[in-house]
């Protein structure tokens, strides 16, 4: 591999740890989301970047409402939405339809809780029947915040930025002696 392509892939994660970044700081003030980390090596094909997940999760906010759901440990909320399709999400905040089921901001069934009649604020919520692990609560009457420091992510965003700019210089600087070591080559 030579210096340019080494370069370039400096640039491929120089963007990469740009747009992670940028997706956490989107999600600044995202009830339960987890933020994602960056973490780089070198391969023989250059730099690159694996995303992560964070374990750590954003602090709780009472709320006071008794279907708003945060999660104690690890694990996240089943959702369906109205074509079937089953995701997971950490952002509680539901609401008790007619027929007994928990829905969410978005409409998405809450799987796992069905017929809940009543759960008392402060109250602790079956984690078992949510499918969440053993280890972990569902806490009702707070929420969980977003596990995001935006400071931080700027830091990240800049970083990236200067990254980015440090291997364009050397791809340009490369770039330039390979131009004249060709025409020097024609000279002669």
């Amino acid at each position: 591999m030579d210096g340019i392509a080494w370069a370039a892939s400096a640039m491929v994660a120089a963007r990469t740890r740009l747009e992670i970044a940028t997706e956490n700081l989107a999600n600044v003030s995202t009830d339960g989301f987890r933020r994602i980390d960056a973490r780089g090596f070198l391969s023989a094909l250059g730099v690159t970047i694996a995303r992560r997940t964070s374990a750590e999760g954003g602090a709780l906010r009472h709320t006071g409402r008794n279907f708003d759901l945060a999660i104690l440990g690890g694990g996240a909320f089943r959702v369906r939405d109205s074509t079937g399709r089953v995701s997971e999400t950490r952002a509680g905040a539901f609401v008790r339809e007619a027929d007994g089921t928990l829905h969410d901001g978005r409409g998405r069934v809450v799987l796992g809780l069905r017929n809940v009649l009543h759960v008392p604020s402060g109250g602790v919520v079956d984690a078992h029947a949510l499918g969440l692990p053993s280890t972990s609560r569902v806490q009702s009457g707070f929420l969980e915040g977003p596990a995001v420091d935006a400071i931080a992510e700027m830091i990240q965003v800049l970083s990236a930025e200067r990254s980015f700019e440090s291997a364009e210089k050397a791809v340009a600087a490369i770039d330039a002696t390979r131009q004249k070591s060709a025409d020097a080559a024609r000279v002669k």
